[in-house]
């Protein structure tokens, strides 16, 4: 056994404390962990984390960076870790087109330039890019408050470095770090994300500050998810990229790293087709050309220049990730200017494409027309929002277009509707499921209407009468189920769909029984006095053969989603729905509740 080994870790940090940089290279290691696209499971970048603290006798890397500013060698601990986790990222297959997130020390701004330009000349010797770095700022300290800090985010954007906010939610100044820099990226803390499937309030947090986000032209990822149900939850959310144990723990081994997760590319498919907003808005879609940050001022003039009718254009990171627009208006104050032009050009003055970027909305291609309309509203001055397939740019839509998406979607909605009863039809039943789904908040409850015996009933006294049958149970179920959260839909023919939310069962089934009542009541009444009395019909089945029908009723299969079950499968609803109908039919009174997973 080694001497090493038989040592307290007190004596070790004894020891270590003046030699913290000598032993670290000889202890300390970089892990990387994936940081994973929420739709698709594609890697997107890593992050760099700290290991083999507890060698030299430090119970976390927080401890041994506290150690190492107390002793005055934070700065070369921290770029000898930055530049190894640089030489392992330039290792990988796909660093081109991925990003390395690194965490920086708000006690390291007040030597930030030094330590930045360090890293620059790291990144030229190994070809990598500024764009595929992104600094995470963590907020355990205040970073607005070092004075330093304005003038090194300013840096950082002119290199094309990419910035997060770290730990957000639970440290010092992010709001106004939010508020007062362009950041890329708000990474939402391992706090709110625990257990979000379960708790309404973190629910509520987190749906908001994806919505604040988004506006604001910045990418969402959720930290720290452990299970499944929060990965459900979080994609069903809007947010954008995922990190976590359920996706990937750390490792210190290149080789364990994969290129997607597959796993997460069954569940994160919302969907098996495009939904009617994503086809509408891929064709409103506008393919604006775009620049890139780090090319000339002279590039964006001839492009205005060709295209003098456009009054912005997209601006990309070398990465093909949207940072915003660049408006003509910005550059019109120079042009117009005595030698405006020139001064834009000259090293000195130091005005590149990252100087004119404005923020712009940005979201995923299959964001609902609702939700990109409200991005609008709530930005002002924006003159587009900005779409991305797979975090990169997609191209943009202008509120003109959103309106035309609104209008056709409205269109294509009544065109759904049934005529006869003026109900939604399918494609809408199907959307009021998938929502409610994913909304756990409360117990949701689906209602299947099937008629039974409706075919003797409706080939004796003709398809008027049939059709007066289906006006009258429609015109009951609008009777019972006004309010503004109760959904009715005519799937076609004789079946109908009930769905409400917040319900009791006592309240649902008492409600169920007089719709039942009623249609029983007011459908007799289209019978002959002598079939009344009889009890039946004579009639003919499916297969031709003549017996006798008992007269016509509803049967009614509920399901009930109870609250905190979120459900993201519109198909294994259906299964459940369909196995409830049919115990409906087979039963006395036509009336039958099951919760989700009782079915058999």
């Amino acid at each position: 056994m080694s001497s090493a080994a038989i040592l307290e870790p007190g004596v070790f940090r004894r020891y270590a404390s003046d030699q913290l940089v000598t032993l670290a290279k000889l202890v300390l290691e970089n892990a990387f962990q994936p940081i994973v696209e929420v739709g698709t499971g594609s890697v997107f970048g890593y992050e760099s984390l700290l290991r083999g603290q507890e060698r030299i006798g430090f119970g976390s890397p927080l401890e041994l960076l506290d150690e190492a500013q107390e002793t005055g060698q934070l700065l070369p601990l921290e770029q000898m870790m930055a530049n190894r986790a640089l030489a392992k990222f330039a290792g990988l297959p796909d660093f081109h087109s991925q990003t390395l997130f690194l965490n920086l020390d708000v006690r390291l701004i007040r030597n930030g330039q030094y330590f930045l330009e360090k890293v620059v000349q790291h990144l030229r010797t190994a070809g990598i890019a500024p764009s595929s770095v992104c600094f995470e700022f963590s907020e355990r300290f205040d970073n607005t408050s070092v004075p330093e800090f304005g003038d090194l985010v300013t840096r950082m954007r002119r290199e094309g470095f990419k910035l997060a906010i770290d730990d957000f939610g639970v440290g010092h100044g992010e709001m106004k770090l939010l508020c007062d820099y362009p950041v890329d990226y708000l990474k939402i803390d391992r706090h709110f994300i625990a257990g979000v499937d379960k708790s309404p309030r973190k629910r509520h947090l987190v749906k908001n500050i994806v919505n604040i986000a988004h506006v604001l032209g910045i990418r969402v990822i959720a930290e720290g998810i452990e299970t499944e149900a929060e990965f459900i939850a979080c994609r069903d959310y809007g947010v954008d990229l995922v990190q976590g144990w359920f996706i990937s723990r750390p490792t210190t081994f290149v080789s364990e790293l994969q290129p997607s997760y597959p796993h997460l590319a069954d569940i994160g498919r919302r969907r098996s087709s495009q939904s009617l907003d994503e086809i509408l808005i891929r064709k409103q879609i506008e393919h604006l050309p775009t620049v890139y940050e780090n090319q000339s001022i002279d590039s964006v003039f001839e492009l205005f220049r060709r295209n003098p009718r456009q009054a912005f254009f997209p601006v990309l990171n070398a990465n093909g990730e949207p940072r915003g627009v660049i408006n003509e208006y910005h550059l019109k104050e120079y042009i117009y200017q005595p030698f405006g032009r020139d001064l834009l050009k000259n090293k000195m003055y130091e005005r590149s494409i990252s100087h004119f970027v404005d923020r712009a909305p940005i979201i995923g291609l299959d964001a609902e027309a609702e939700e990109l309309m409200s991005l609008f509203a709530n930005m002002e001055n924006s003159a587009c929002v900005i779409l991305t397939e797979n975090m990169r740019y997609a191209g943009v839509v202008s509120a003109a277009s959103l309106i035309k998406v609104i209008n056709e979607k409205q269109l294509k909605i009544a065109q759904d509707q049934n005529p006869l009863t003026s109900l939604p039809g399918n494609r809408a039943i199907r959307d009021f499921m998938k929502d409610a789904g994913r909304d756990d908040d409360e117990a949701r409850f689906f209602c299947y209407c099937d008629f039974d015996n409706f075919k003797p009933f409706n080939d004796h006294y003709g398809f008027q009468m049939g059709d007066h049958a289906i006006s009258l149970f429609a015109a009951l179920m609008k009777r019972y189920f006004f309010s503004d959260g109760d959904f009715l839909g005519h799937v076609g023919g004789d079946d109908f769909f009930i769905g409400v939310r917040g319900w009791t069962h006592d309240e649902l089934n008492e409600i169920l029984e007089r719709l039942l009542s009623d249609f029983h009541d007011d459908v007799i009444e289209l019978y002959s006095p002598e079939e009344r009395a009889a009890g039946k019909i004579r009639g003919h089945d499916r297969s031709g053969a003549e017996r006798d029908f008992p007269l016509l009723r509803c049967s009614i299969g509920v399901l009930e989603l109870p609250q905190g079950l979120l459900l993201d499968d519109v198909g294994r609803i259906g299964s459940e729905i369909a196995a409830v109908k049919a115990s409906a039919k087979d039963s006395d009174d036509g009336l039958v509740f099951a919760s989700f997973g009782e079915t058999k």
